[in-house]
C-alpha cells in the first residue's frame, strides 16, 4: 500500500481545529514539520498556542486519530516544540479572515 502523500496529510491535519478558537491547527500556524519514512511512519513537530494550553490534550488525540486513519500510515509521533514560540502572526490568511480579523491587525 502507497504512503499517504504530503497533500493527504496536510488535509486531514486541516480537520483538527483548536476547540477554543475554531481554527484549523494548519492555517493557525501550529505545525512546523512533517516527516514522513517509506514504512509509513509520521513523525511531526508541531506547537500550540501557549505551553499551558488546555486543549493540548484533545488537540494531540486529534492529530493521532486523523493521521492514523490515512491508507499507509503504520505509526504517528507527535513531538511538540516551544522553539521557535508561536504568535499570532503564523496565522495564514484564511485563518485571519475566519477569526474576523482584519488586514493589518496582526
Amino acid at each position: 500500500m502507497a504512503v499517504a502523500s504530503d497533500e493527504e496529510i496536510i488535509k486531514a491535519l486541516k480537520t483538527v481545529t483548536d476547540p477554543e478558537l475554531g481554527v484549523n491547527i494548519i492555517d493557525l500556524g501550529l505545525v512546523y514539520r512533517l516527516d514522513i519514512d517509506d514504512t509509513g511512519e509520521i513523525e511531526i513537530f508541531m506547537t500550540l498556542t501557549t505551553p499551558a494550553c488546555p486543549a493540548g490534550p484533545e488537540i494531540r488525540n486529534d492529530v493521532k486519530n486523523v493521521l492514523s486513519e490515512l491508507p499507509g500510515v503504520n505509526g504517528v509521533k507527535i513531538n511538540f516544540v516551544w522553539s521557535p514560540p508561536w504568535g499570532a502572526h503564523m496565522i495564514s490568511e484564511q485563518g485571519k479572515e475566519e477569526l474576523g480579523w482584519m488586514d493589518g491587525e496582526f
